[in-house]
């Protein structure tokens, strides 16, 4: 585990150097004990892929004090971990079809599969969630199967609906409203990801160390939960 600073009232936790699920609990279990220690000099906490970003009341504490405190907190990490609250298993409802998966077709042909194979490794395995980030309640969630990985588009589309699932890579995510993007389209979920009347604690849907997983629908259920055409 690395600290440095990264502005005068930040530091950065870094818990490796490449994206693995076994970092998770490390950086959820730091989350909650920074979160129990700094108390009102806490400003905020942002966790991702392998980092924490700690960012702190400049009035309240200075440099020192917190990265001796994030240090005697990084020594006693493991002891901690089986005590960390467990991410919450989330079903998403998705109807995977051309009229909403814009590239679910173009997907599959690129990688040598059929429509179904695409539906059936994107459904056949759960997924975590690293980072929350672009836009509020965009989860990154991974690492889908290799034999659909597939890169961003060249070009981002201007708009995707509110609700499109998509694949960059070796990721998967759900656009919560409409925003230009470029990742492949290959379904929509009626699921609302985030909702700014909630506290934003609760706001988003998802939160990182939650595992996600998909169930294919039809049209007449999407329509049925609330999905908009």
């Amino acid at each position: 585990m690395k600290i440095q600073p990264v502005s005068e009232d930040a530091v950065l936790i870094q818990f490796g150097e490449e994206i693995s699920e076994a970092h998770i609990p490390f950086i959820v279990t730091m989350e909650r004990m920074v979160e129990e220690r700094l108390g009102n000099a806490l400003v905020d906490l942002v966790p991702s892929y392998t980092t924490l970003l700690v960012i702190y009341d400049l009035d309240r504490a200075d440099h020192r004090q917190i990265t001796r405190l994030l240090r005697e907190i990084g020594q006693e990490l493991e002891a901690h971990l089986s005590d960390a609250p467990t991410g919450r298993t989330v079903t998403i409802p998705v109807w995977y079809d051309p009229s909403v998966g814009f590239d679910l077709e173009a997907l599959a042909e690129r990688n040598s599969l059929s429509v179904e194979d695409v539906i059936h490794y994107h459904t056949g395995k759960p997924y975590q969630v690293f980072a929350i980030g672009f836009n509020p309640g965009f989860a990154f969630l991974g690492r889908v199967d290799r034999r659909i990985a597939s890169p961003r588009h060249k070009s981002p589309r201007d708009a995707v609906p509110p609700g499109s699932v998509g694949i960059a890579d070796v990721q998967t995510a759900i656009y919560p409203r409409q925003s230009p993007g470029g990742w492949q389209i290959i379904g929509r979920t009626p699921q609302a990801m985030f909702d700014p009347d909630q506290d934003p604690a609760h706001a988003s849907l998802l939160q990182v160390g939650d595992e996600v997983s998909f169930r294919a629908v039809d049209r007449e259920t999407f329509l049925e939960l609330g999905g908009v055409l």
